[in-house]
């Protein structure tokens, strides 16, 4: 029975490496997440819920422009004038709202100090930021990798689709595909840092709702291809 669950083991690891040694090889490191600070990478996770990258791009220069990116000055800032400012990203009232909570609870928890904030463990800080109003499991993950530089793999619509036509796993839990992949990969922040965004990459460029599969690397992988 060891050696059964072993070998599995050995089997998704090699299954997962493959995938990651493929989309490396046709995009290249993505350098992601683009941000100056901790904090704006919080923002952005908070406002690209439901909308393009490109929208949140946008409400992030008129924050950068007013010299708002941190948390005290969001904390004190009118709603309605936040809710201005991020209108590009879409839902601005929900997502104005979160990011007061999301401020309050970072001045309140570091004041700025990213290095003492993130210096707790995934384990204690994920049940708290999942306490804050708006914020699920997938905008938290995003907090605790890209900004936190935890080990812990995000699970989105686009991990999803790609775990399903590939056959990777048969779980759709969010909290299930999480552990398989963070069970089933080296525990290296740096590889589901790039692995998470070169699963995106893919997303938007082969693998969409509609796959357009031409010269997507994964195509011989992939039980939807034609």
């Amino acid at each position: 029975m060891r050696i059964h669950f072993l070998m599995e083991e050995i089997f998704h690891l090699l299954k997962l490496i493959d995938v990651f040694d493929k989309l490396y090889r046709h995009f290249g490191e993505q350098f992601w997440w683009p941000a100056s600070s901790p904090f704006e990478v919080i923002v952005g996770a908070v406002l690209t819920q439901n909308t393009a990258w490109t929208n949140v791009e946008k409400a992030i220069t008129n924050l950068k422009r007013r010299d708002l990116l941190h948390p005290e000055k969001i904390s004190r800032l009118p709603l309605k004038e936040l809710e201005k400012l991020v209108h590009s990203s879409g839902f601005y009232r929900q997502k104005a709202k979160r990011l007061k909570s999301v401020s309050q609870y970072l001045e309140k928890s570091c004041r700025g100090d990213w290095d003492r904030f993130f210096s707790f463990p995934s384990s204690h800080l994920r049940p708290e930021l999942l306490e804050i109003n708006g914020l699920g499991p997938e905008t938290v993950d995003s907090i605790l990798l890209y900004a936190g530089r935890k080990p812990v793999f995000v699970i989105d619509a686009y991990t999803k689709r790609l775990s399903e036509r590939l056959g990777i796993s048969q779980e759709s839990d969010y909290e299930a595909l999480r552990s398989f992949f963070e069970n089933n990969l080296p525990r290296d922040e740096r590889l589901f840092n790039e692995f998470h965004a070169l699963i995106v990459a893919l997303a938007k460029n082969y693998c969409r709702t509609k796959p357009a599969c031409r010269g997507c690397p994964l195509k011989k992988n992939c039980r939807f291809a034609p």
